[in-house]
């Protein structure tokens, strides 16, 4: 039977408390809730492209529509080319969402799949969110959401046959988090994982970089940080993709739109500098 633990025993440091204040006192943010409106599927992160750039053409108010429009299906794409690579699941597959936000990625795992999805957060608003989508979406016994760790979250060993992180590894120590994937996944099983990173490459880290780390209270890894901790932990990436070109047109679209927030010049400046690198890798568990 699956119980909650105490809050402080999710919550294990002043850090983990500061994440998980920002997330459970942001309820009420336009992007996120205003994109998920639109069918019921919330993620909370970005997108990838090309989109349809006749939706600039439009005058308001039909144009900012059409852009919100598509900004939430970008989004979804990114979430389906992340669901791409954890092929083949079945319906008799147990899957979890690291860092699970409002749920839409789970949700959509298991329209996919039909597979049984755990979904964990440290943000209680976000798992009460999430439940009662499921719910709406009528999948409440197959799609659940747990006021849990991900460094420690009380699942059986070797019990999942795949597991991912969409957008939250900053917010953690990688080797911690490794640890309890590879721990989590049976051999064979496949870990995902799409975030942003900064390059090893350029020797320092960049303003728009340290601002995005401000901006959400996050800790960028850098690029290098990722292999060595998978390496360390037995899951060996099969693939890796630069995704950098295409979040960018994201971001453009993003920044033309009435949910402009002033982070957008942050990313971009970023992205196009060359600092920072929006990567998918997936892994084996060997």
């Amino acid at each position: 039977m699956n119980t909650t633990p105490a809050h402080n025993e999710v919550l294990r440091t002043d850090y983990q408390r500061a994440v998980a204040a920002y997330w459970d006192t942001h309820r009420n943010d336009s992007v996120n809730l205003v994109l998920g409106d639109i069918d019921g599927i919330y993620h909370h992160h970005y997108g990838i492209g090309p989109y349809d750039s006749t939706v600039l053409d439009d005058a308001a108010p039909d144009r900012d529509r059409r852009i919100v429009h598509e900004l939430h299906r970008m989004e979804n794409a990114q979430a389906d080319l992340l669901l791409d690579h954890l092929e083949p699941l079945t319906r008799d597959s147990r899957v979890l969402d690291a860092g699970s936000g409002r749920g839409g990625t789970g949700l959509m795992a298991h329209r996919r799949f039909g597979c049984r999805v755990d979904g964990v957060t440290i943000s209680e608003y976000q798992v009460g969110f999430a439940n009662r989508q499921a719910e709406r979406h009528g999948v409440a016994e197959q799609v659940r959401f747990h006021f849990r760790n991900m460094l420690d979250t009380g699942f059986s060993t070797g019990s999942r046959d795949a597991v991912w992180t969409d957008e939250t590894t900053m917010y953690v120590d990688l080797d911690e988090a490794f640890a309890e994937f590879a721990r989590l996944l049976a051999p064979g099983g496949r870990y995902v994982c799409i975030t942003g990173c900064s390059n090893d490459a350029t020797g320092y880290r960049s303003r728009a970089v340290s601002r995005i780390d401000s901006h959400y209270t996050c800790t960028i890894h850098p690029r290098s940080a990722y292999f060595k901790a998978l390496a360390a932990h037995g899951l060996v990436p099969i693939t890796v993709l630069d995704l950098t070109a295409q979040t960018l047109l994201y971001w453009g679209l993003r920044a033309r739109s009435s949910l402009a927030t002033g982070i957008e010049e942050a990313f971009l400046t970023a992205y196009r500098e060359g600092s920072f690198h929006y990567l998918l890798i997936a892994a084996d568990r060997v």
